[in-house]
């Protein structure tokens, strides 16, 4: 791993991104893609608990209120389609979504699912995602998360306790991977003040625009955030709901992050980013976690993703 210099720290600061090339070895990557092709073998989930991956808001929280015959009728009435990202809708197991910060869960495609929860497709092609704590209790995505070079680049970084509060093994499978539309993570995982969210990207295998590489608008972490998504009120329909709105964003403004394997994306919690549909016939492997600088910090309780007694959120330098 390259040093990273005073100068990339600061083009972060101005960009809300940074690219750092071959920050991991290929025998690390290979490591965690070997170590997930396990957990996938040994996946036993219960057809009430398959949990399909949706990046629409409308979709997300319209289909646990209505039912899918309900969502398609309501579309049809031509209701505005509001975007959203990395966020869920469950055939009737949003607490599968809700309780999952302390647990491995998997979560999968769109459409590989029949309505009775069948896989209309080979299990280990239908994942979307696996989180949303491999970094507690895996080994080697723990050993990864801790390793010396992210606590040393935490250190540039000015962060004095860091602690990790998620992560994620991202799979965006080959034809299906599904589009995650502009967000910003800070809507998701919201503190007071803002600019304590740092999200770490891995690519375990090169991510080009063809296989729906990651895209940033540069500088956007500067203007804050509108829109929030909160835990909804006990006995609500829904199990999460969203506050304010989401601007429209100008696809121009936006420019493609294409990465080697090894790569680390670092993304500024409120800086806004999109990755596409993947249409390719290759997969676009990623790890990823997010880091929240606790001194000085509070963690929203209306936040969907809350430490448990079982598991505080670590220090990242343990």
């Amino acid at each position: 791993m390259a040093s990273v210099s005073q100068d990339q720290i600061q083009k972060f600061h101005r960009d809300g991104f940074l690219v750092l090339e071959g920050f991991f070895s290929t025998e690390e990557c290979d490591s965690m893609r070997s170590q997930i092709q396990g957990i996938i073998e040994g996946m036993e989930v219960p057809p009430h608990c398959r949990t399909e991956f949706s990046t629409r808001e409308e979709e997300q929280l319209q289909a646990q209120v209505l039912g899918k015959a309900g969502l398609e009728h309501w579309k049809e009435e031509g209701r505005r389609q509001i975007a959203a990202q990395e966020s869920l809708w469950g055939n009737g197991s949003s607490d599968y979504f809700l309780t999952s910060g302390d647990k491995i869960r998997f979560f999968f495609e769109k459409g590989v699912l029949d309505k009775k929860g069948n896989f209309l497709i080979p299990k280990e092609k239908s994942i979307s995602k696996i989180g949303h704590a491999l970094h507690a209790y895996d080994p080697v995505f723990k050993q990864i998360t801790h390793s010396s070079k992210v606590q040393e680049l935490g250190r540039k970084l000015g962060l004095e306790r860091p602690v990790v509060v998620q992560s994620m093994y991202i799979f965006k499978q080959p034809g299906i991977g599904g589009e995650v539309t502009p967000h910003q993570d800070a809507t998701f995982l919201h503190t007071e003040p803002l600019g304590r969210i740092l999200g770490f990207w891995i690519a375990l295998e090169d991510a080009t625009q063809e296989n729906a590489c990651l895209w940033f608008i540069p500088g956007s972490h500067t203007n804050g955030i509108t829109r929030r998504m909160v835990r909804a009120p006990s006995g609500a329909s829904t199990c999460v709901e969203f506050v304010g709105s989401e601007p429209a964003y100008d696809d121009s403004q936006f420019i493609p992050l294409p990465i080697k394997k090894g790569g680390l994306i670092l993304i500024h919690g409120e800086v806004v980013h999109k990755s596409e549909l993947n249409s390719s016939e290759s997969s676009r492997h990623a790890f990823t976690f997010h880091v929240m600088e606790a001194k000085g910090t509070t963690w929203s309780k209306e936040n969907w993703l809350q430490p448990t007694p079982e598991l505080p959120f670590p220090s990242l330098y343990t």
